[in-house]
This record gives C-alpha cells, structure tokens and sequence, in this order.
C-alpha cells in the first residue's frame, strides 16, 4: 500500500494537473478556432465560424488597445501654417464607421485657407451656416468664427454666400444690373472695360466699396488655383446669380441672364486691379 507521505503528495499534485489538463484544452480551443494545425498527429481542425470571430476579435481588441496606448504619446496632427497633416499609424480604426484598416501611414493632408479644393463650390453643412448666420445677427463683429469654433472652411464662405443671396437689394443693384450685363453682351474687350467701369459708377458707395473688397479676395483666391482648383470662370459661376439679380419677373429672361452674370463676376475677377 502506498504510503501516507506519497498520497498526501499524489493529492496535492492533483490541482496542478488538472489546471495544466484544463488550459491545454483552453489553448486546442483557440488554436482550432483560428484555423491552425493541432500538431503532426492530428488534422487541421477548424470550430465553429462564430468562434473563430470571437477569437479573433479578442486579438485584434488587444491590438488595438496596445496601439492606442502608444499613440497616446504621439500628436495626431501638427499644424502647419493653415493645414493640418494627418499621420496614422496602422493597425488603424476609422472614427466614423469603427472599420479596421491597415497600414495607413502618414496619410492626408486637411487644408482650411485658400488652397482648400472647391472653395466657395463646395457647400458646408446647412445647420452650421445657419449657426454661423445668427451669431452674427446676435453678436456683430465680436462673432466668433474662428477656426476654433468651426474648423471647416466651408461653413464660413457658405455663410457669406448666404449674407449676398438674402441682401433685399442685391450687391450689383437693380438699377445697374442693364448695365452690367452689357459689359458681358459686348464682344470687344475694350469696350466691356469700358462699359463695366460705367456700370460701377451707378453703384452706391457702399456697394461699390464691398464688390471691390470682394473681388480683391476673390483674386486671391484665384491665385491659388493648383490647389483649390477654383479659376475666375468657376467663381463667376459660383457668385453671378449670388451678387446680381434680373429685375425682370420673367423668368425665362432671368435664365438667359445666367450666363451674362457669370461673363461680368469673371470680368471683375480678372480686371479688379484696373476697375477699382
């Protein structure tokens, strides 16, 4: 008969092999859920499908928690004049979606000044101009609208279109309005100079003095064309039917106008340092 000493031992030892019994089935489990082989003695074994999700959800969740951690300690962007450079650092996740993205690495570039591509074309969310538009009806000038308070550009040059679009009396008044388009129905360069530095006399000096702060912007903006890719002919589409309005209720003549109000914001753009 076995001793007490050697019983005792077997007893005591008994916990230890059936916890190492229990995490070699643990680790079959999960080897098996993920497609692997068990050893040379037995076959590929694959679990059920959801398992195998499982599991390899539960990696990829220490993944990511590990790469977030480490990302603490780096800057997500950096500033650079009016840009902000993105640099991701894959494994990555998508903030919107929560998709999971690999080896994105020192991808994309935000711009929001002048080089932001579709300037003035592109339109920012309807909710936020409206925001943008009563602190200004609120507050005046001490609106704020930094790049703090709203980070996309297009929110601010929407909002600005929409001061024009709801003037009662648009920018380029009724009364000069014939005039203007004139200047666009005229062939000879000269003469369209000629006529469009007449029509700018029929302006009062308020409205004179915002079309040429306007059209002085606008020309800047057309200096960085390569970038944003917003030319004087894609500002004169963009601003015509925002700065001047037919007086004419006929609406098939309204129409025809289009194009001549598109021919006299281009010409403003284009001559701004001849005309102001």
């Amino acid at each position: 008969m076995p001793s007490k000493e050697s019983w005792s031992g077997r007893k005591t030892n008994r916990p230890a092999v059936h916890k190492s019994k229990r995490e070699s089935r643990q680790q079959d489990v999960l080897i098996a859920a993920l497609g692997m082989k068990l050893g040379s003695q037995k076959s590929s074994v694959t679990i059920w499908q959801p398992l195998k999700l499982f599991a390899y959800s539960q990696l990829t969740s220490l993944v990511r928690r590990a790469t977030l951690k480490e990302n603490e300690q780096i800057p997500k962007y950096e500033k650079v004049h009016n840009f902000k450079v993105h640099t991701f650092r894959g494994p990555h996740w998508c903030e919107y979606c929560a998709n999971f993205m690999w080896g994105l690495i020192a991808q994309g570039v935000k711009c929001a000044g002048l080089n932001s591509e579709g300037l003035y074309r592109v339109s920012g969310f309807s909710d936020l101009i409206e925001d943008v538009k009563m602190a200004f009806d609120r507050d005046g000038e001490k609106a704020d609208i930094s790049v703090n308070m709203y980070e996309d550009i297009n929110i601010i040059t929407g909002a600005l279109k929409l001061y024009f679009r709801d003037l009662p009396i648009p920018l380029i008044t009724y009364d000069a309005y014939p005039k203007f388009i004139d200047s666009a129905k005229t062939l000879d360069p000269d003469e369209q100079l000629e006529t469009l530095h007449e029509a700018l006399k029929l302006l009062p000096p308020a409205h004179c003095e915002t079309l040429r702060y306007l059209m002085a912007h606008l020309k800047r903006v057309t200096l960085h064309e390569k970038e944003n890719l917003m030319n004087a002919e894609n500002l004169g589409i963009v601003f015509g039917p925002t700065l001047m309005r037919s007086p004419e209720l006929d609406a098939m003549a309204a129409l025809n106008d289009i194009r001549y109000q598109r021919l006299v914001v281009e010409m403003l753009i284009k001559n701004e340092d001849i005309l102001f």
